[in-house]
Order: structure tokens, then sequence, then C-alpha cells
């Protein structure tokens, strides 16, 4: 709900007891954005739901609410309408004022959050020695968006990067380089992390063949977990390659993390499990160790036990995420604790978060959240992968978008007869390829699978970053060609008449419902379609046709018109940095 909207239901809620009595205090009058524009800007329903409580007809019940009602600062004399809805058209003085009184605040009039509080967003994590995927793409992007909205909010964000730096897989990598690659383990950069991936893969197939090589794998496990010096280095070694990659793709989306591997909670998992002995929670299982969760059973229909400590006394996954998560709780101090990872994980985070429930870690006043997202699926409908079977790598999935780009804007360019410098072309080609691929996955509702198109996500018509990025770029033109300075716009004031005038001022001033929309349902999507609408209301405005004239204006309108291009232009620009996307001032 907008300030404009909260406003509006004080009034209705004192309009309420005013015409009805005490008894009325706290009713929600019911006020929602109104459907239609002919119906005005928003629309009261309380008097239906109250007809059967007041015995009398909803019309009646509604002009004795409006009777008692006094927005006459905000909008024009409510209306009745149909069986008892109460219509709101907002003056045009209002929206002029709050126009103007935003122009000078870098936050468009946006307030931080009224209690801001230590998150924690949880996201990308990625493995060392493997590839980073299109499911890293994903929770990297989405995970980005909400911590930048979080961060904008006001709140105290740490964005954790939880990579699988620890267990089997590198006794077992460990164990195969010492046989092949001995180098690897005592010299940094002996091998680039195709060679890395290649080894991991070969290694997993000797581990899955060979019973003896399983147990010289399980060996090392032992000697890392127990600090043997040589052990330890080679690991150290296998995750420093790794990270550089991750690092090279990370300065390519601009994403900010710090991380804390698995490897960081290890020395706290004996301590999770003596925690949950003391709570009387632990069963032994076919000597393990598990908790009994309700309202999860297996496929005889028995309860489900997550284990914490396997027979052979080794911890898993589930140990480290109880570790992780009473880490942030008690050291961290986090409030919120947000988990942005596949939906396929949704299980395994419910029975955590329980157990962790059940053993009394979580204070009232801590929320956990585990922030799903479907799959990235092919233009054939199954899941994304190259032509040979494998899945995508990120760092060729982002080069091609990349590439793509510099193409299509080559044939533009050619086009429309420019000569631009190989140094704007290769900047615009970078920004256009990555802010269309992390545009046409945040554009998407997260919980849905959606469909990978490069020709999609690339094209200027539509919901898409090109669409938005040009419609930024058409104001900064519009700035360049009639030689104004927005920045010294300022003291002049907002003067609405035209329609589509009108409809912009209304859709301006509804960027902070959206980001506290998002804050709250972590749906970055949201967001998306706010922009895109306000894109187009944009072009109606500025259409030569059906909207108004804005260099070659009179004045006051000029200016006026001039501002709004400004409003708009900076709040494409807040919105798109929200969403982790750069802006061009020229394409």
């Amino acid at each position: 709900m907008n300030p404009t909207q909260e406003k509006l239901k004080v009034q209705f809620e004192q309009a309420l007891v005013a015409a009805f009595g005490a008894d009325f205090v706290g009713i929600d009058p019911i006020l929602v954005a109104a459907s239609n524009p002919k119906f005005g800007d928003y629309q009261a329903n309380v008097a239906l739901s109250l007809s059967k409580k007041l015995g009398k007809q909803p019309r009646i019940i509604a002009s004795a609410i409006v009777e008692k009602l006094d927005v006459s600062q905000i909008c024009e004399p409510p209306e009745i309408a149909g069986p008892g809805f109460i219509n709101l058209k907002l003056k045009t003085a209002y929206l002029e004022a709050q126009l103007n009184a935003i122009q000078a605040d870098p936050r468009l009039g946006i307030p931080t959050a009224k209690t801001p509080q230590r998150e924690i967003v949880d996201f990308s994590s990625p493995n060392i020695a493997k590839d980073m995927h299109v499911g890293h793409l994903r929770s990297t992007i989405i995970g980005d968006a909400i911590a930048r909205v979080l961060e904008f909010q006001g709140h105290d964000v740490l964005r954790l990067n939880h990579i699988g730096d620890w267990g089997t897989q590198f006794g077992m990598l460990i164990a195969y380089l010492r046989e092949v690659y001995p180098e690897a383990l005592t010299t940094a950069n002996a091998l680039d992390i195709g060679d890395l991936v290649t080894f991991y893969r070969q290694a997993k197939q000797r581990f899955d063949a060979d019973e003896a090589f399983q147990e010289t794998a399980r060996q090392e496990v032992v000697r890392l977990q127990a600090g043997a010096q040589d052990t330890l280095h080679a690991w150290k070694l296998l995750c420093e390659q790794s990270r550089q990659e991750f690092q090279l793709i990370y300065d390519l989306l601009d994403i900010k993390l710090i991380e804390r591997g698995e490897s960081f909670y290890n020395s706290l998992l004996p301590g999770v499990v003596e925690d949950l002995e003391k709570s009387g929670l632990l069963v032994e299982n076919q000597g393990a160790k598990c908790v009994f969760l309700e309202g999860f059973t297996n496929r005889e229909g028995e309860p489900l036990p997550l284990i914490v400590q396997k027979s052979d006394g080794g911890y898993n996954y589930a140990t480290t995420d109880l570790a992780s998560l009473r880490y942030r709780i008690q050291q961290d101090e986090a409030k919120r604790i947000i988990y942005v990872t596949d939906a396929g994980q949704a299980n395994h985070f419910a029975q955590v978060f329980q157990v962790a429930g059940k053993a009394g870690w979580i204070p009232d006043d801590v929320e956990l959240v585990h922030v799903p997202f479907g799959l990235v699926l092919g233009e054939d409908g199954k899941k994304f992968k190259t032509r040979s079977g494998d899945t995508v790598r990120l760092r060729d999935l982002l080069d091609e978008a990349i590439a793509r780009s510099h193409t299509d804007l080559k044939a533009r360019l050619q086009e429309e007869e420019r000569q631009e410098t190989e140094e704007f072309i290769n900047e615009v080609a970078k920004v256009v390829g990555i802010s269309a691929v992390k545009y046409a996955d945040l554009s998407q509702n997260r919980t849905s699978n959606y469909v990978f198109s490069y020709d999609k996500m690339l094209d200027l018509k539509g919901n898409t970053a090109p669409y938005m990025l040009y419609a930024y770029a058409r104001i900064q033109g519009i700035s360049r060609k009639g030689e104004i300075n927005f920045k010294e716009l300022g003291n002049n004031a907002v003067v609405l008449e035209h329609e589509t005038e009108l409809a912009l001022a209304k859709y301006l001033l509804q960027l902070d419902e959206v980001i506290n929309t998002v804050e709250q349902d972590l749906l970055p999507h949201r967001l998306c379609e706010y922009l895109y609408e306000l894109s187009k209301k944009f072009n109606q405005f500025y259409d030569r046709d059906r909207g108004v004239r804005v260099l070659d204006a009179e004045e006051p309108q000029r200016t006026s018109r001039l501002i709004l291009c400004d409003l708009t232009a900076r709040t494409l620009k807040l919105g798109l940095s929200l969403l982790g996307i750069q802006v061009l001032e020229r394409m």
C-alpha cells in the first residue's frame, strides 16, 4: 500500500466510526486500486461487506460513509457507483505536489524501512572443481536482486556464498590427482578450471567403479579433516583455482558476495549433534543419528528421518545447514535468513527448519525463508542443455549473449548508417548482453520454469532489458537534443494537463509500493512488471500522435514535461539498478 492509499485508508476508518460508532474501529475499508481508469483511481468496497451487519442497502451505507469522509486534500468529491462502490479520483493538484516533492530527492521520495534489521541472503553457492551452470545463474541473479532491494530499504544485508568446499569429493579428487597430476596438489594454477572439472569427472567415475580407490579417497578425507599439511595445502590450491574462475563470472555479472563455504562450519558440526542429543531429538537408526520429522514419510509411509551423523561418524549437508543456521542466528544475529535455491530443495529446507525449530534455536523474532526457483528450459521445452546433452556452462552462456548482442548492434548501426567506435560497440554489447540474460530471468515469476531464448531476450520490443534500456537512453537523447541539463530543472513545478501526463505521473508515484512488495514477498518480477509498464506509459506520453510535444512545447508545459522525462529516467535507472542492471546513456 502506497502513502496515498494509506492516507485514504485512515480517512475511511475515521469516517466509518463517525458514521456508525465506536464498534466500527479497525474495520477494513477494502480500499483497492480501481480496475478501470473511468472509475477513478481507488475504490472502497466496504459498504457491500457491511450490508448484512447493518441490515441496510449498500448504497445507503456508502452515502453515510461519504457524508463523514474528508478526502478533499487528496481527491475530487467521492462518487457512489453500482450497488455501493465508493470511487475516488486523485486531484491533479495533489499529484503535482507529490511529484514536485520528490524531484530533489535521490531516493525519489521512497523512505527507508521503519525497522531496519540484519538480513542474510544465501545465494549462488557453486561447488569447488565444478563449472558454474544455468542453475547457479538463477540463484545468483535472483539472490543479488533481493539483496539489492533489501539494502536499498536500509537493512544490514549479509550476502553469503555457501560454496561446496568440503567433503568426500575432495578426498576423491585429491586421491586421483596424486596419481595422475601430483603437481596440481603442490603448485598454484598448475591446472585451469576446465582441466580441473575434467579430472573431477574422471575421479568420480573411478570412485564409482573401484572399491580400492574408494577407500583411498576416504582416507584422504580423514587426512583433510585431521588437518594433514599436504592434504590441506592441496585442498586450498583446488579451492583457490575454482574461486578465481567464479570471480570472473561474479565480476562480469557485478555480484558482490562474502564466501563462507561448508568448511567454515566444519568445527561446529559436533556441537550440532551434541545440542540435538541434549534436546532429546536424536534417535539412533541403523547406526546413524537422526531426527524423525513430522509430515515427512518415505515410500512405505514410514516416518522419514533427517540424518545428522552417518553410521561411520561422518556428517552431511543437513548437519552443515543446521550448523550454519545456528551460527547465523546466534553469531550473526540475523532476523531474517533467506535461502535462494532451486525448488527441488524445498523439502530439504523444510526439514532443516523443522529440526532447528524443535531444538529451540529459532527465536520468535527470527524468520527463515526458502526462496525457490524453477528450471531453465530450452526452446524445446526440456531442461536447458548443450547440443551434446551437457549442462550449459554459465561462462559460455554469458559470452554467447554478449556475442549475439554485438552482432545485433553492428547490424543496427549499419542499417542506421551510424559510425561508432569499437570501444562504444563493445561496451554496449556487454551491457545489453548481460542485462538481457538477467532481465529475462528476473522478469519471470521465479517459482516457474522459463524458456531460455537469446532472440526473445535481446529483442528491442516487449518486456526485455533492451526495451527498458532504450527507453532510458531515449530520454537522455532528449536531453542532448535540447541541450537540457535535467539537474537544473529542480526548482520548477510540474503542471499536468494531458491524459498521458496524468497516467505517467500516477505510475511514477507507485514505485515505493512496488519496492515494499518485493521486500516482503521476494518476487523481483513485480519490479520488472512495474518498469515495463512505466516504459510503455512514457512512450505513450512521448508519442507524437497519442502523447504530447516536449522540446517544442510552450512554457510552462515544456519544463514540466522535461521534469516528467527526468523523473521517468531516474525511476528506470533506480529500478534497473535494484535488478543489478546498468543503464546506457546511448545505444
